[in-house]
Order: C-alpha cells, then sequence, then structure tokens
C-alpha cells in the first residue's frame, strides 16, 4: 500500500466532522434560510439522511474492497479502460472541490481580515501549510486535527454561549407555516455537503479497527447534525427573517456580543474556528486527490506529487470564481447536483455493479 500509516476509528471521525461542518457552519444558514425561512432549523436535519446514504455506501464498498479506494476498485469493477475513465474523472472532481473550498477561504479572510492582500497569497499560504501537512501522511493529519478540533469546538460553543442574551426563540414561528416544502427545498444545499461523508472512504482501508467504522461514522453523521442544527436555531433566533441577507450569518452574529463592554469583538475566536476547521477540511480533500493521482498512476509513492498537485490546486482556486458573488451561486445552485454525481451516483453505480457481478478483493470481508 502506498499509505504506510494507520489511524483509529475516532481519528476518522474527528477527521470527518470538521471537513464538512468548517464551511457549513459560515455558509449554510443563509443559503438554508433562503428557502426555508423560519423552517431553516428542520433543513439539516432532512438532508442528514444523504450523510447516512453516503457512509452506508462508502462502508459496502469498503467491505467489498477492504484495502483499495474508489480508484482501485472502479477499474476491478468497471474493467480497466473504464475504471481509468472514472478515476479520472473522480481525480478531477476532488481537486476541483479543494480549490474551490480554497476560494471559500480566501473569500473570507480576504472580506472580512485582510482585505489589501493579494488573493493568490491567501490561497498560496494555507495551501503550503496544508501540503506540509499531507507530505508527513494521514497519521500526521490525523493527529493535527486531534489538536485542532477540541479547541475548534469549545470555541464555537463559547460563542453560542456568549450569543445566549441575544436569542429570540419567538423567530422560529409559526413552524410549519407553509408545511414541509419549505424545509424540505432548504435541505438540498446542505444534502450537498452531508454527501461528503463519502470521503470517509479514502480513510477506511487505513484503520486499524475496522469493526467500529459503522458505529464511528453514524455518530459522526449524528453530530454534524446536531452542530448544523444548533447552529440554524442561534442565527434564526438572532436575525430572524433577515437570516438570508448576511452571507456569513454567525460572523453578523459574533459581532453582535459585548457583555460589560469587556467581552466583544469575537470575530476574531469565529476566524481562529475557521482557519482550524478548513485546514483539517482542506487537508482531507488534498489528500485524498494526491493519493487517487498516485493510485491511478499506479506509484509507489504519493509524496513525490504533494507540492505540483498543491500548485494546480491552489491555481484552481484562484479561477474557480471571479468573486464571491459567484462563488455562492456556485454553492446553491450547482454544488448540491455536482457532489450528488460524484459522491452518490458513481459509488452507487459502482456497488450495484459489484454486487450484481460478484466482484470483490480477496481480503474482502464477508
Amino acid at each position: 500500500m502506498i499509505e504506510k500509516g494507520k489511524i483509529s476509528t475516532l481519528q476518522m471521525a474527528i477527521l470527518i466532522y470538521p471537513t464538512i461542518i468548517a464551511t457549513a457552519i459560515l455558509l449554510v444558514p443563509a443559503i438554508t434560510g433562503e428557502q426555508a425561512r423560519q423552517d431553516m432549523w428542520m433543513s439539516p436535519i432532512w438532508a442528514s439522511a444523504a450523510g447516512f446514504l453516503s457512509a452506508f455506501i462508502a462502508i459496502q464498498l469498503n467491505k467489498r474492497f477492504p484495502e483499495q479506494t474508489i480508484i482501485q476498485y472502479s477499474e476491478t469493477i468497471a474493467g480497466k479502460f473504464l475504471g481509468k475513465v472514472i478515476g479520472f474523472v473522480f481525480i478531477f472532481f476532488l481537486a476541483h472541490i479543494c480549490g474551490v473550498i480554497l476560494r471559500e477561504y480566501g473569500e473570507f479572510v480576504k472580506g472580512n481580515f485582510l482585505d489589501t492582500t493579494p488573493m493568490i497569497v491567501i490561497l498560496g499560504s494555507i495551501a503550503f501549510v496544508c501540503a506540509l501537512a499531507v507530505r508527513g501522511g494521514l497519521e500526521v493529519i490525523a493527529r493535527s486535527a486531534q489538536i485542532f478540533v477540541p479547541v475548534v469546538t469549545v470555541l464555537f460553543i463559547f460563542v453560542l454561549l456568549l450569543l445566549s442574551p441575544e436569542l429570540n426563540p419567538a423567530n422560529m414561528l409559526p413552524v410549519f407555516e407553509k408545511g414541509l416544502m419549505p424545509s424540505l427545498r432548504g435541505a438540498v444545499v446542505p444534502a450537498g455537503w452531508y454527501l461528503e461523508f463519502f470521503m470517509i472512504s479514502f480513510l477506511l482501508p487505513f484503520l486499524r479497527d475496522r469493526k467500529k467504522a459503522v458505529k464511528w461514522s453514524a455518530v459522526t453523521v449524528i453530530a454534524v447534525l446536531i452542530t448544523m442544527v444548533i447552529t440554524n436555531m442561534v442565527t434564526l433566533f438572532v436575525f430572524g427573517s433577515l437570516t438570508p441577507k448576511f452571507t456569513y450569518p454567525v460572523m453578523e452574529a459574533a459581532r453582535y456580543i459585548s457583555i460589560a463592554e469587556f467581552i466583544q469583538h469575537m470575530e476574531s475566536v469565529v476566524m481562529a474556528i475557521w482557519v482550524g476547521g478548513i485546514f483539517v477540511k482542506i487537508s482531507v480533500f488534498f489528500y485524498a486527490a494526491v493519493l487517487s493521482t498516485a493510485q491511478w498512476l499506479n506509484l509507489s509513492d504519493y509524496r513525490p506529487l504533494v507540492f505540483p498537485i498543491a500548485l494546480i490546486v491552489t491555481v484552481l482556486g484562484h479561477w474557480s470564481a471571479s468573486n464571491l458573488q459567484e462563488l455562492e451561486i456556485f454553492l446553491s445552485e450547482t454544488f448540491p447536483f455536482y457532489s450528488f454525481i460524484f459522491l452518490a451516483v458513481i459509488p452507487v453505480i459502482l456497488l450495484l455493479a459489484a454486487a450484481i457481478r460478484g466482484k470483490r478483493s480477496n481480503k474482502s470481508s464477508n
């Protein structure tokens, strides 16, 4: 195997949690609020079905091909030529999404903090840091996440607690004013984020205790569900019907915090939450892109590809959107269907084809 490191199922959960949440807590409330209005807190609940489905598909494929990723078993299932084609488009998808995540980070940092810094510098700096983590291997990324994620989680809870004096639960009324449809329409976009749970397929082959994968995958989906619901409720309680008017409702809500004129200007805490979470998210997608490329090319080591792909991803991030408005349109209109094709449709077709043709590796589990 190209990757020699091993991680536990708990480390996998710690890696995947910020991979979903890092960008969702800032962007999803405004997008879901546009469709669901005061029922926006329910949209992540309906969308979580996509997370459970995506994790289930990844685990079922891993049971048939325990030592392989989708790049490898697509050749086993579909044949060498078609498998290579699937692998190539999947690598492009990973690299492109990694670039989009970079751009989300760049737009947030430049728009709120470093407004005079060139975008390419912001993108290149975070890409370089993540490249160093990826070059260190999966264990390095996992241990970095073990440091960042607890700190980020505590800071996030701290911000929510400080917002408690500003909360107005009456903003969520009336519930189901226009039935279920608004909240279901609002669930389409967060479902795109939940589908990213398929990224566990790049971590499952390197687990020490794979029997606990189902348990910790379900726990992580539930943790993401709870986080998204609480985030949507807090922003709804603070802003009410104005929530969709803000690009980053959580950031705007943090600006409301003022305790005895001593604890205030909490935007820096939100920034710390964002940077810690986005580092893990970019590293996971970047690692998957680099590992996939090495497997597609049948290389014995993925490390020589890290910095060249970092450069490609940085360029993709710079080109992925010309401004914040264009990025928002992509995330709210294109991304849900884009991720659905690559993180649900293709894996489901591969799983069905493997089941019908009886394909499985020699080391597969029953």
